[in-house]
């Protein structure tokens, strides 16, 4: 008789403790988060203090708990932009390096790449897909058995093994879909052209930017010159006032208010100087370079502003509407919208494919069989090869999704009708913006020519004051005065002239103009 084989184990038990076990590791990634929210967050780190995905630990301090970690790879400063310390910057050049440096022309040109590699992933829909496939395995097993009867035995064992492989090639290819590959390289494209328009925009806004931080700080520095002068001015009324103080015509009063008028001036000028530093911030921000890089700039021309404009406001609109980038990109985003929505009703009709494909297929098995005793052992080997290629054209036609089509289509035309939506509203907050800046370059021209009488009345003014106080027949009050409204004067000027170019730049963006300027222009 044979020997009872042992019973086996329930796997019951087993098969739930692993499952229980399994079950909790979703759950006990809570670790990785605060224990408590009364309290700050302190993360493990490495040796680099690059904080790690671990459990944190709450720190019972107040002081540093509420500091995070340095990580001294980030605990570096930026490079500053390689400039010549020596060269002093105009316009033209800022504008080019801000071109060349600032990161927002780098994003929005990778995404044009992005867009148009997108053209040619659409475009690859009507190329076959080739695939090769390769396969190999092996499979073994053996067993071995006795058995006695009367007081005689007999053994008996097997081996078998199994090695195969199997190699394919295998072919897809669309024939014809009834345009849906078409309207979906037309969406594409479209997309492509909208980012290309951006990145023209992008560019046009840094043109813009860079102009109007320029003037700024232009205006800026003119006006800590214009501080410069009136503390000068203030010097001289005090030289003034203790020259008539040792005559013994003046008093001790006027020689007081003449140094708090210098002082006052030099407050002043500090001040100034500070609008100016941040100006210059401004402008190195604007250029997208390191905060770190000290660029010299050239001071502005003085050149002549351009006469008043006599030119309709239907002319410039109907010129920006044509060319500004983001009337042009919301016009590509609508076309791509409505070929999106032809590949969506593309989805309802039936598609032409062929399928091709062959394959080699090899195996070779082998059975050794160990009888009893005095028998010989029995072996079979087999080998097996076996070639097969097929082609098949086909049609398939959709009958029911679920009403998932139906949803899709609906989801593409609402998208199309929101693009042209989209349109309309920049076409009508294109024409706002022209009309606001056309406005505004209207209000700057009158302004400096208004700003640049008063500074001429101002100095005249002053001028007269000031000797009249020298000589004994003005106060010292009036002299101050009159030193205060050239300062105003001053300053109105230089911001009004400063005003009007960026308002010409304004227009210029709002119109859609936008070109850098050369160095014969400001």
């Amino acid at each position: 008789m044979s020997r009872p084989e042992p019973r086996a184990r329930p796997a019951c038990p087993i098969l739930l403790a692993a499952v229980l076990g399994l079950g909790g590791c979703a759950t006990s990634s809570i670790d990785l988060a605060p224990a408590r929210s009364d309290g700050a967050w302190q993360p493990g780190t490495d040796e680099n203090g690059e904080i790690l995905a671990a459990p944190p630990s709450l720190l019972a301090g107040k002081g540093r708990a509420y500091t995070l970690p340095a990580n001294r790879t980030l605990a570096q400063l930026p490079p500053a932009a390689a400039l010549d310390p020596a060269h002093d910057y105009d316009l033209p050049e800022l504008i080019d390096l801000a071109q060349s440096s600032n990161p927002r022309a780098f994003i929005a040109w990778d995404a044009a790449r992005n867009a148009a590699l997108a053209v040619g992933i659409g475009k690859s829909a009507y190329l076959p897909y080739l695939a090769a496939t390769a396969m190999g395995g092996y499979i073994g097993g053996h067993g071995s058995g006795s058995a006695s009867f009367s007081g005689e035995s007999s053994s008996s064992s097997s081996r078998s093994t199994l090695h195969a492989g199997v190699a394919a090639l295998s072919l897809q290819w669309l024939l014809f879909d009834f345009g849906g590959r078409d309207a979906r390289v037309q969406a594409a494209e479209q997309a492509a052209v909208a980012a290309n328009v951006a990145l023209t925009g992008v560019h046009q806004r840094i043109i813009h930017e860079v102009s109007v931080a320029y003037y700024q700080y232009d205006a800026a520095r003119a006006r800590t010159g214009n501080f410069r002068r009136t503390l000068a001015d203030a010097g001289v009324l005090l030289a003034a006032a203790q020259a008539r103080y040792k005559r013994g015509v003046g008093t001790v009063i006027e020689t007081a208010q003449a140094e708090q008028n210098v002082a006052q001036a030099r407050l002043a000028l500090v001040s100034s100087q500070g609008v100016e530093s941040d100006a210059y911030l401004g402008l190195v921000t604007a250029l997208g370079i390191s905060p770190l890089s000290k660029p010299r700039i050239a001071a502005l021309p003085d050149r002549p502003l351009p006469p008043d404009l006599d030119v309709s406001v239907d002319v410039y609109v109907a010129g920006a509407l044509a060319r500004r980038p983001d009337v042009l990109g919301a016009y590509a985003a609508m076309k791509a919208e409505q070929a999106r929505a032809r590949a969506a009703e593309s989805a309802f009709l039936p598609k032409i494919f062929l399928s091709a494909s062959t394959s080699y297929n090899a195996s070779r098995s082998s059975i050794d069989a160990i009888p009893a005793v005095g028998q010989q052992s029995a072996t079979v080997n087999l080998d097996n090869r076996r070639f097969g290629s097929s082609v098949l054209l086909g049609v398939t036609v959709p009958i029911y999704d679920g009403g998932l089509r139906s949803a899709v289509l609906m989801q593409a035309r609402n998208d199309a009708a929101s693009a042209e939506h989209r349109l309309a509203r920049t076409r009508d907050e294109a024409a706002r913006q022209i009309v606001a800046g056309r406005n505004a370059l209207r209000t700057s021209l009158a302004s400096h020519e208004a700003a640049a009488a008063l500074m001429k009345a101002a100095r005249t003014t002053y001028d007269a004051a000031l000797a009249a106080y020298r000589n004994g027949v003005g106060t010292l009050t009036e002299a101050t005065q009159a030193q205060d409204r050239i300062l105003l004067a001053e300053n109105a000027c230089t911001d009004s002239y400063r005003g009007a170019l960026s308002a010409i730049a304004g227009l210029a963006l709002a119109t859609g103009e936008v070109d850098a300027p050369s160095a014969a222009s400001p």
